[in-house]
């Protein structure tokens, strides 16, 4: 089971690895999708399996690595204006995983059988999981910004472009958090929640390993 568990780890590393070079931007904005990968170590593995997951990620990447988006890598990406929300991944994947085994004991159900209510549920305790990575996301970028003006700058530029704020405080939180909610929550959850549900429904003897989430057998 340990081996197992270590494997699945070590492949959502990867994934999220992967997925942090899927983006989009809007405007001045790159909105990477390695929430993705977060949330679905959350989803599929244990509290301290999934946060073993996402400090492999950073572990590759403190090695070098270009797992970080835009292909980067190194320990300056860790310590850099986004390290914040790294050092937050983690946290929110073991967080997801609490609260993942908390609703299904609570509400006595299994997550390959969960209705689109239940999910709902399931989908508001996400956006919970991640509060700990935007604080810390906005901590490190504060800083950041304090000390380069070309960040500050970008920041004045994102909160103008969609006209949300003038005022430097308000701006760096805007640029730093408010912007990335919407497709944090309404993309890459969604799509944790659809993938894992769907692993879960496919692979029932997996995932009951996994995570001790067992459907009875008829």
């Amino acid at each position: 089971m340990s081996s197992a568990r270590a494997s699945m780890a070590s492949m959502l590393a990867v994934v999220t690895a992967l997925l942090a070079q899927v983006s989009f931007r809007v405007g001045p904005v790159p909105y990477p999708m390695q929430n993705t990968g977060v949330i679905i170590s959350g989803l599929l593995l244990p509290p301290r399996w999934a946060l073993a997951s996402q400090l492999l990620y950073l572990l590759m990447m403190a090695l070098g690595a270009p797992v970080a988006a835009g292909f980067r890598g190194g320990v300056s990406v860790l310590f850099g204006p986004t390290g914040g929300y790294l050092a937050g991944f983690p946290i929110a994947a073991f967080l997801m995983s609490l609260l993942r085994e908390w609703y299904l004991k609570s509400a006595g159900k299994h997550f390959a059988g969960l209705g689109s209510k239940n999910l709902a549920v399931l989908w508001l305790l996400s956006a919970l999981s991640v509060v700990p990575l935007y604080v810390l996301g906005f901590i490190v970028f504060s800083y950041w910004a304090s000390i380069n003006p070309s960040l500050l700058t970008w920041a004045l530029d994102v909160a103008g472009f969609f006209e949300l704020a003038s005022d430097i405080r308000v701006a760096v939180a805007v640029a730093s958090v408010l912007i990335f909610v919407p497709q944090d929550l309404l993309m890459d959850h969604v799509l944790a929640l659809i993938v894992a549900q769907r692993v879960a429904r496919a692979l029932p003897s997996e995932y009951c390993a996994l995570t001790g989430d067992c459907v009875p057998q008829a």
